[in-house]
């Protein structure tokens, strides 16, 4: 008896996990294509070709290209708070917190092309909404978390106004972005980005925290 309702209960649920593996590789295939050539200039027949597949299986799984392009900002939001709240359980301190969310970062921009943002916010208003509102929320909240932290732990100075700087911060994360910024810089958005994130930090660390910011770079050039 217990076999027979395994097998059925297998029978039922494999068509359905058959049908999420398809739509999950066609989100993320959308995602790797997005971050590398910009979302305005991949079609869904760019999709198609490299995936191997009819545009009209996309469609089977995603109405259009605005419902594709929202659940894989979706999935990108996702996937980076699940990694921030990570860093901030296993960190050792607001500095260490910093420094692996400088990695995130610059990891996520090693492979982003800096027209991502601007397509997001002239092609596809929904999807740059639901953006803005993981900016203003969580990516301002965790970093407002982080300067409360740092200050506790005697790391930054006592004096900065927490809602200013996070508010400064989560600007200047963008500004790699912003298409008067990267105009003719020959840096890469990661190599910008780390700068920015190190400039931040020496501007808010209190002399305990000077010597530590001193120490972890000394231990990522060494990596």
């Amino acid at each position: 008896m217990e076999t027979f309702v395994t097998l059925k209960v297998s029978i039922v649920l494999s068509p359905i996990m058959s049908e999420q593996e398809n739509r999950d590789r066609i989100l993320i295939k959308s995602r790797d294509l997005f971050m590398k050539y910009g979302i305005r200039s991949v079609s869904m027949d760019d999709i198609a070709s490299e995936m191997g597949i009819s545009k009209k299986t996309i469609y089977q799984y995603f109405a259009d290209k605005e419902e594709l392009v929202l659940e894989v900002i979706d999935c990108k939001i996702g996937e980076s708070q699940g990694q921030c709240d990570k860093d901030k359980e296993s960190a050792e301190n607001a500095i260490d917190e910093m420094f692996k969310a400088m990695e995130m970062v610059e990891q996520m921009f090693r492979s982003m092309n800096p027209s991502v943002l601007l397509d997001l916010k002239k092609y596809h208003p929904k999807a740059y909404e639901k953006f803005l509102q993981h900016k203003n929320d969580y990516i301002y909240n965790t970093i407002r978390d982080n300067l409360i932290r740092g200050i506790q732990e005697e790391l930054y100075r006592p004096e900065l106004n927490i809602d200013i700087i996070a508010r400064f911060r989560i600007e200047s994360m963008l500004m790699p972005l912003d298409p008067v910024f990267y105009s003719g810089n020959k840096l890469t958005l990661a190599d910008v980005e780390q700068q920015i994130i190190e400039h931040y930090l020496f501007g808010i660390v209190s002399m305990k925290g000077y010597r530590l910011v001193l120490k972890y770079q000394q231990k990522k050039k060494k990596i």
